[in-house]
């Protein structure tokens, strides 16, 4: 199946495992298996899997602050808290002190989340009792309304980077799909534009890192070709040029910036063309590395088919350098997807090592 931006279900899980390696572990193998329905049904059954390996491994326990009045002693006396207590008579202390603690932001996300699933159409029934069975866990965990969540106080570490692709996972969810409809369920809408965009690019990105190590793929910063001395308080107006993939070989570099958008053209006049903003985009980052111009410089707009009858696919030499746009198409079986983007390695850097 598909979604409404005409990319397999399948395809989208695929691209997740690219992004988030943990999904290629063989906890995951079921569900590259199946065949879904509905991307939410897609995004439980990773969930369900996700959730009960961690349960395996312990929740998440992050230390908490609690006051209580004890009768022995414990952290920090808060006294004019006891001197209440007292004169009540209370042979008691009220203290203050740090527990290690389950209910922690990481954790009620992932409550509130499997609650916003159990109460949507497009989760099956099978995976809906998968769900259940993980509540229980749950019980002493707060759970949040999703528009609360301070999804920026998340931070990985060590001892909760299993939590980074649950998490990633629980934003798509609640952040950008989730619409109530006139029932009081929940639906869950396509991939926004923007979350699909950063999926895409990070799919690139991680993709030729395991399959082609030799083109040492990286997300690098393009430094600007400046000529003469700068003062570094002018310098910080110039914008960064950050690229979403750059592949390096020998003296060869390939640049490639991921576009995923609804209309892939611009037209102007009748006329469709690539997005002007792009082009110059791309271009601009070729000639500011290529500061010899060498012409071993290259840059490609790799862009996600749409349903638009005119797709890219054109290679321009602008002033020593190949520059153009190539259309991937995600609407097919995952190998092709990859041929595609061997294909391209192939064509500008020629046959090497894997």
């Amino acid at each position: 199946m598909t979604t409404d931006k005409g990319i397999f279900i399948q395809n989208i899980y695929y691209m997740l495992s690219y992004a988030f390696q943990v999904l290629q572990q063989k906890d995951y193998q079921s569900v590259a298996a199946e065949e879904f329905e509905h991307t939410g049904d897609l995004f439980a059954a990773i969930l369900a899997k996700g959730i009960a390996r961690q349960l395996k491994q312990g929740l998440h326990r992050d230390y908490i602050s609690r006051s209580e009045t004890l009768s022995v002693l414990r952290g920090k006396l808060d006294f004019p808290q006891t001197v209440r207590v007292r004169i009540q008579r209370k042979p008691q202390a009220a203290c203050t002190f740090d527990e290690l603690s389950p209910d922690n932001l990481y954790n009620q996300i992932l409550k509130t989340t499997l609650k916003m699933l159990l109460r949507n159409e497009d989760v099956s029934l099978a995976r809906k009792i998968e769900l259940r069975r993980l509540l229980p866990f749950f019980d002493d965990i707060s759970e949040p309304l999703p528009s609360r969540i301070p999804w920026h106080q998340l931070h990985y570490q060590r001892n909760n980077h299993n939590y980074e692709m649950l998490l990633n996972l629980c934003y798509f969810i609640l952040h950008d799909m989730l619409h109530t409809t006139e029932d009081g369920h929940y639906k869950l809408a396509a991939f926004s534009d923007e979350r699909m965009a950063k999926l895409y690019e990070r799919f690139i990105l991680e993709y030729y890192r395991q399959h082609h190590p030799s083109l040492k793929a990286s997300a690098a910063q393009v430094k600007w070709n400046l000529v003469g001395e700068h003062d570094a308080a002018i310098l910080r107006f110039l914008p960064a040029m950050q690229t979403d993939v750059f592949l390096r070989s020998n003296e060869k570099i390939l640049i490639l910036d991921a576009k995923y958008y609804g209309q892939t053209m611009q037209q102007q006049f009748g006329k469709e063309s690539l997005h002007s903003a792009n082009l110059y985009q791309i271009y601009t980052y070729v000639k500011n590395q290529d500061i010899t111009h060498s012409g071993n410089v290259s840059g490609l707009l790799v862009y996600a088919k749409t349903q638009a009858a005119v797709t890219p696919d054109c290679l321009f030499n602008l002033g020593g350098n190949l520059i153009g746009a190539r259309t991937l198409d995600l609407n097919q079986d995952f190998r092709q997807i990859t041929a595609q983007l061997d294909g391209i390695a192939q064509q500008f850097f020629g046959k090497h090592p894997l």
